[in-house]
Parts: C-alpha cells; sequence; structure tokens
C-alpha cells in the first residue's frame, strides 16, 4: 500500500479541490445542479481516485486509477 498523502499529485489534487468549490460558490444558483455538480464531482475525483489507486494491491490496478483521475481532470479542465 502506498501513502498517498505525501504524493504532490494528491496533494495538489485536493488544493485543486478546494478551489473548484470556491469558484463554483460564486456561480449563479440555477448551476447548482448542473455545471457546479459536475466540477464538484470531477474535481473530488482526481485526489480520490489516486488515493484507492494507492491501496491497490498491483501496479496494473494503481495505473488503472490513475488513468481515471486524469480522465476526470480533462472532465475539468473541459
Amino acid at each position: 500500500m502506498r501513502d498517498f498523502k505525501k504524493l504532490k499529485i494528491w496533494q495538489s489534487g485536493i488544493q485543486l479541490v478546494e478551489q473548484v468549490y470556491q469558484v463554483t460558490n460564486t456561480f449563479p444558483n440555477a448551476e447548482k445542479f448542473g455545471l457546479t455538480s459536475q466540477m464538484t464531482r470531477a474535481a473530488v475525483s482526481i485526489p480520490s481516485n489516486i488515493a484507492e489507486g494507492g491501496a491497490r494491491n498491483s501496479q496494473k490496478e494503481y495505473k488503472r486509477f490513475l488513468e481515471i483521475a486524469l480522465g476526470s481532470a480533462f472532465e475539468l479542465e473541459t
């Protein structure tokens, strides 16, 4: 098992989540269940998948969760 909290990418992911929540708090209420929800879920998915992958026993599984995190990052960027 890897100590994901020591990974700079996980730490940066947590900072990104905080920034996304700050930005989406400025969105109109009409976006609460639309864009705001999608952005926050994608942002949270990034460090969450890094952490979950770190708990996996094989390098193959770890890589798969990192790929999912990367996909969430692309989703958020879009």
